[in-house]
Formats: C-alpha cells, sequence, structure tokens
C-alpha cells in the first residue's frame, strides 16, 4: 500500500518530472494475411494493420490526456517478416516493408518493428531473401524497424548468420551513406530475443501471441534520478542498500502508471493486454539520461571504475520495483545505455571516459547490449561481425537478452560526429582497436554450440 507522502511524489513526478509512458505498441499478428501472391499478401497486411490500428493513435492520446501522463511513442509490432512472407523473393521482401511502412504512415505510429528473421540455428530461404533484401527496405522506408536473432542459450552462436550481418550492415550503411547510415539504427542484432518487446528496433510479434495485443514500455531515468537527489539532500549518509531501496520504490510507482496506461488503451481497443516493459529507456533530452543517475549515484562519469557494479544495482533495483507493481513483466526490462540517444552518455564516450569495451562489459549486467554505437565507416564486415559475436555470447553464456545495434558510418572516423536526428539523438564515432584482427576467426564459419550449464561457474 502506498502512504500519503508516495501518492504526492507520484503526482509530482507527473507534474513536475516529465513523468511519461515511453512507448505503447500494438501487435498485430500477420500470419493469416500469408498469399503465394505478393500482391494479395501487401494488400492483406495493408488491410490488416490499418482495420486494428486506425483509431490507436487518438486513444492513446485520449487515455494519455484523460490521466495527464504523455504517452510519448505509439508503435506497431508484427509477426516475423521472414515467416509471414517466406515464399517471398529478395525484391518482394523490398515490396513487404514498404507495404509496412505506408499502413505505419497511414495509421501514424512513428516506428513499426518486425522485417525480423529468427536464425539462431539456421536460416530458410526465406530468412536468407528476408536479408538480402533488408539495406534497400531500410533505405527506402521511413518507419520500418528490423532485427535478427542470431543466437540463443538453447542453440547457441549461429556465426555464418552473424558473419552475414556484418556485411548486412555496411550494406545498410552504404545505402543510407548521405544520413549517416540512419538506415543501420533501425537494425539491431539479437540473441534470446523476446516475443513481446515493446521497444525498436527489437520489437515484434512472436508465433506464441495472440492475434492483437498491447504491450507498453515504462521508463522514467528522469523520474529516477530525481527520486535519487532528493533522497541524498535529505541524508547525504545513505548507503547504496537505501539507495536501491528509493530506486525500486519509485520504479513501482512507475511501473503502476504505466500498466493504467496500456490496459485502458487495450480495453478500448477490444485487445488483450500483454506485458509491461520495465526498462530504463533515456531519450537525447537534458535531464532524461541513464548517465546522469551515475553521476547522482557518485561516479563522476558514465564508464568509470565502478560504472558496471552501479548498472548491475539500478538494473535489480528497477526489476524488483516493477515487478512488485504488475504481474505482466516482460520485454526486455533492464537500463537501456544506447549512446546516441542519451547525451550525457554520448558525451562521457567523446571524452574519453567511456570506450567500446567498458560498455561491453556493462552490457553483461543491463539490457540491451550495445546500442546506437557510431563506427568508423572504414571497419570491415568481419569486425563488425566479431562485435557482434562478443556481444551475442555474453547473452548466450548468462541466458538473457544481449543486442546489438552498431552503426558504420560511411566516409568519417573516430572522433567525428555522427547525427541521427529526433530520438535517435546524435555521438562521436568511437575508435575499435584491432580492426583487421577478427578475419581469421569470423571465416571459419558454422555454429558455436550452446554452452553447458551444468558446470556454471
Amino acid at each position: 500500500m502506498l502512504t500519503e507522502s508516495e501518492v504526492l511524489s507520484t503526482l509530482q513526478m507527473v507534474q513536475n518530472e516529465h513523468l511519461d509512458v515511453r512507448t505503447v505498441t500494438l501487435g498485430v499478428s500477420l500470419y493469416d494475411c500469408q498469399s503465394d501472391d505478393v500482391q494479395r499478401l501487401t494488400q492483406n497486411i495493408y488491410n490488416k494493420i490499418y482495420r486494428l490500428g486506425r483509431s490507436f493513435v487518438a486513444l492513446c492520446d485520449q487515455v494519455g490526456e484523460k490521466y495527464g501522463i504523455e504517452v510519448v511513442n505509439k508503435r506497431i509490432a508484427v509477426s516475423p517478416a521472414a515467416l509471414v512472407a517466406a515464399a517471398c523473393r529478395p525484391e518482394e521482401f523490398v515490396e513487404v516493408a514498404r507495404c509496412l511502412d505506408r499502413a505505419a504512415h497511414d495509421v501514424g505510429v512513428d516506428f513499426i518493428g518486425g522485417f525480423t528473421a529468427l536464425v539462431e540455428k539456421g536460416m530458410a530461404p526465406g530468412d536468407t531473401h528476408l536479408l538480402e533484401a533488408m539495406p534497400e527496405a531500410l533505405a527506402s522506408t521511413e518507419r520500418v524497424c528490423a532485427s535478427v536473432n542470431v543466437a540463443s542459450s538453447r542453440s547457441g552462436l549461429n556465426m555464418d548468420a552473424i558473419a552475414r550481418m556484418g556485411e548486412v550492415l555496411k550494406e545498410t550503411a552504404a545505402a543510407t551513406a548521405d544520413r549517416d547510415g540512419l538506415g543501420c539504427a533501425k537494425l539491431c542484432v539479437f540473441a534470446n530475443l523476446p516475443e513481446d518487446v515493446p521497444f525498436m528496433a527489437g520489437a515484434y510479434l512472436g508465433a506464441g501471441e495472440p492475434d492483437a495485443v498491447i504491450n507498453v514500455g515504462v521508463s522514467g531515468p528522469g523520474v529516477v534520478k530525481k527520486a535519487i537527489d532528493r533522497a541524498v539532500a535529505a541524508n547525504p549518509e545513505l548507503s547504496l542498500g537505501e539507495l536501491s531501496e528509493t530506486i525500486k520504490r519509485t520504479a513501482y510507482k512507475v511501473t503502476r502508471v504505466g500498466e493504467i496506461v496500456g490496459r485502458e488503451v487495450a480495453k478500448g481497443l477490444g485487445v488483450g493486454f500483454g506485458i509491461v516493459d520495465l526498462s530504463l529507456a533515456p531519450t537525447p533530452n537534458v535531464g532524461d539520461s541513464v548517465g546522469e543517475i551515475f553521476q547522482s549515484l557518485g561516479l563522476s562519469h558514465i564508464g568509470v571504475p565502478g560504472s558496471t557494479a552501479l548498472l548491475a544495482m539500478l538494473n535489480d533495483a528497477v526489476k524488483k520495483g516493477g515487478a512488485f507493481a504488475s504481474s505482466s513483466v516482460g520485454g526486455l526490462s533492464g537500463a537501456f545505455i544506447p549512446v546516441s540517444e542519451d547525451l550525457n552518455i554520448a558525451e562521457a564516450a567523446h571524452q574519453g571516459h567511456l570506450g567500446l569495451e567498458k560498455l561491453e562489459a556493462m552490457t553483461a549486467v543491463c539490457s540491451v547490449g550495445l546500442d546506437m554505437v557510431a563506427l568508423p565507416g572504414a571497419i570491415p564486415a568481419v569486425t563488425l561481425a566479431g562485435i557482434i559475436a562478443d556481444e551475442m555470447a555474453i547473452g548466450v553464456i548468462n541466458h538473457k537478452t544481449t543486442a546489438a545495434r552498431l552503426i558504420p558510418v560511411p566516409g568519417k572516423q573516430a572522433g567525428d560526429k555522427a547525427v541521427f536526428g529526433g530520438l535517435l539523438g546524435e555521438a562521436h564515432i568511437m575508435p575499435v582497436r584491432d580492426m583487421d584482427g577478427s578475419a581469421g576467426f569470423i571465416r571459419h564459419g558454422g555454429r558455436i554450440p550452446a554452452p553447458l550449464h551444468s558446470l556454471k561457474n
């Protein structure tokens, strides 16, 4: 039961600290749209998304206005395109992507996810064709997001798929070279990708999900920071255990707000409610940064020694508070540390406090992984594959989701700035050591077997 002061503090979050619901995502199953004729397939896809989604954005705004809480992003996630359009050739997959883009535009959502392939154990022809189409599909659409699951704790790492993704990233960056490789900002490579993620670029609707469902992503790094600042100002001698309790209580309140909004949107649309994703997701705005939480807890910058331990504590406290607030928790549920989307993290990387290796270490204790990392345009595809393989191994061994959203920026070098715009932000390009050292390993190909967990250490 919340105390009177906690109710008042929730009102303060809404009024003064920009508490919002980061994303409400409508999941739409497209399996009943399948056809061996691409024209009929795309028409079926468009009709279903438009029928279920045409009142979605207005309803989110209406519910947000009712509670005085902004729903920042309204998005749609669909069944994996590689399965829905398995019979399509590469050029037809591009048509499917353009259909998704058109449908997203017409219902008014900012992103649509599900241009997805699940290839952790091997690739079927539909998967291969989707990957071939991906660079053009992402370059010729505005709102389509893509994801590829290349590893899982049960199947191990598909190194052939990882090597191919290194090439796809280079091709996608080249296709969007005039926008600093923007296409790669809409493409995420995963290990252990959940079926109910509401956040982009990884959102898709899994095979075990309902025909239509609402999933909610709550966030609130600014709210957590303010709560810590208040607690420390009241008592500078607070221990980390006591500060963890403060974060936990804050996450509880943020989660309750998200679930109330999500359930009301689901009821209004006449579809089921799925999950609340308990992630701390920053934006490029001042005061809405995960990196600033590190400074509130005593570190000079994110990336200095102590950062991994602090992130582990933060992640755990958010999950504990959120899990107590909702019985429908899913998605990624962790703390995002996207470089370009978080002003404080981007600045720490630019000043040299945060390198690629430290970022990778921190992803062992948080969701999601190497997120929105701008890299030199000259980086070889096999080196990108090596970075992806390292990140996937962390997820596979630790039974958690990890991801790599890497952006090789054409024509630019370490230290140059890449600008992606809007929520995707901007960042200086991070250096990569030993860019020519991965080729021999990656070219072996095959599959790294699933780990043995009975001898865990």
